[in-house]
Parts: C-alpha cells; sequence; structure tokens
C-alpha cells in the first residue's frame, strides 16, 4: 500500500514541473486526495455499499472539484492535472499512467444499465483540456486527446484526437504521434501538445499545393502555345486573356491555413 502511496505521489513530481516538495504535492494537490478518496469508494461499491462509496465520492466531488464514480475503474500512477471540473462515469476505466487535465469528461452515450457506456483509457493515454471522450470505446495504449476534442470512436494506441468531432493523427512508426525523432525515448508531453498539423489543414495545404501546381503547368502550356504560334503565319491564336504567368498565391495561402 505505502509503495502504491509512493508511485502517486512520485507520479506528480515527474510530470508537474510546479510540484517542489513531496508535502506540497500530499496537501495541495486536489487530483492526488481525488485519486486517494476513490479508492475506499470502490471498495465500498464493489463489495455492496452503493451509498457509502456513493457518499464518499460525493465528498470527494466537493472537496477537490473532480467527479469520480466509485465504479469506474483506476489504474497506477493516474495524475488529475488541476483537474478541475473532470467527470468520470461509472463504467469508465483509466489505465496506469494516464494524466488528465482540468474540464474533461469521461461520459457514456447510452442509457442502458448495466452495459459498457464509458471509454476505456489505455496505458500512458494524455487527455487534454476540456476534452470530452464519450462512449464505451477504447483509446488505445499511449493515445493523446487535444484540447476541447470531442471524441466519439476508438483512438488508435499512439495516436492523436483533435477537433470536433475528433480527427486522427496516426502514429508514426508505432511512435507517439508526437515524437519526431524515433530514435529518442518518448517524453512525456503536457497538455499532449504534438508536432503535427492538424489533418485538416494537411488536406488543405495538399489542394493548395495541388492548384499551384496546376497553374504552373497551365502557364507553361500557354506559353508554349504563344511560341508556337509565333512561328505560324496564320496569326496569334492565344487568347487575349489566357494566363500567361502564375497568379496563384500558394505561400499566403499556406500562411492563412497556419499550423
Amino acid at each position: 500500500m505505502f509503495a502504491r502511496l509512493r508511485s502517486d505521489i512520485q507520479c506528480i513530481l515527474d510530470r508537474d514541473p510546479a510540484a517542489r516538495s513531496i508535502w506540497e504535492v500530499i496537501t495541495c494537490y486536489p487530483g492526488l486526495h481525488a485519486v486517494w478518496l476513490h479508492r475506499p469508494a470502490h471498495w465500498c461499491w464493489g463489495n455492496g455499499l452503493k451509498w457509502l462509496g456513493r457518499f464518499i465520492s460525493h465528498f470527494a466531488r466537493w472537496f477537490t472539484g473532480i467527479e469520480i464514480h466509485p465504479g469506474a475503474k483506476i489504474g497506477e500512477r493516474v495524475f488529475f492535472d488541476h483537474a478541475m471540473g473532470v467527470v468520470v462515469g461509472e463504467t469508465a476505466e483509466i489505465g496506469d499512467g494516464c494524466t488528465i487535465y482540468q474540464g474533461v469528461t469521461l461520459g457514456g452515450t447510452s442509457l442502458y444499465k448495466g452495459a459498457k457506456r464509458h471509454p476505456t483509457l489505455g496505458k500512458d493515454v494524455v487527455v487534454s483540456a476540456g476534452a470530452k471522450v464519450l462512449g464505451g470505446f477504447e483509446v488505445g495504449d499511449g493515445a493523446k486527446i487535444g484540447s476541447n476534442a470531442v471524441v466519439i470512436k476508438p483512438v488508435p494506441a499512439g495516436a492523436t484526437a483533435v477537433g470536433i468531432p475528433a480527427r486522427i493523427i496516426p502514429s508514426k512508426e508505432g511512435q507517439s504521434a508526437d515524437v519526431t525523432e524515433p530514435q529518442q525515448p518518448r517524453k512525456f508531453t503536457a497538455y499532449g501538445i504534438t508536432q503535427e498539423d492538424d489533418p485538416l489543414s494537411q488536406a488543405m495545404r495538399g489542394l493548395i499545393d495541388n492548384a499551384s501546381s496546376q497553374e504552373h503547368q497551365i502557364a507553361l502550356l500557354w506559353q508554349a502555345i504563344e511560341k508556337l504560334s509565333a512561328c505560324v503565319k496564320t496569326g496569334d491564336c492565344v487568347p487575349d486573356d489566357a494566363a500567361l504567368k502564375e497568379q496563384f498565391e500558394a505561400g499566403k495561402l499556406n500562411d492563412l491555413v497556419g499550423k
């Protein structure tokens, strides 16, 4: 038991640079208090003491601002960072080493009692501030959920989900999506920040590059026709409105799309 308590404290010291001492973590971190209060609540829930389990979780909600149903399953080294307004549903499961930020909802979309209504998070998942993960599906190991994303379908291991509804940025070579150099060991990234572009911006950039390439080819064709018409004595066959010069501002449009 004491080893687990030490690992709870150490995971906060490892992931939060603002944590300066063990005493500060024990006394001033509501995420840690929520986890510690959830354990007796979950024990009561699993041993038929439903009301007592709910009462403990209700007290924890009042005391910490974090609402965790006593039926939820939470692994080891789970860190609720800031975590005000977090809601974890009855059938939710949170794997070892997960990090969950403020305003996150692990919610359900089904009204059937006894059904798996809430998500299952694998190991080392990061769920960023304001994200909503809704449904009884799985989020794979090492996945990341972007801030304010609304996730309504499974997320593969190592992938990143962003947007409303969430779009998936797949992992590279089995690594987490925020790893740009596979030879380096994977590091924890606060709020699940990824170096990859949003998939929508990637699609827009592809369309911009394609349109720019097409205009370049059309300009080359008109220039070739102009040269050929100069050699023919029947007169100029190039229309007055032919685009002999490229005018497509791909760079400017890419700047507007951003990252």
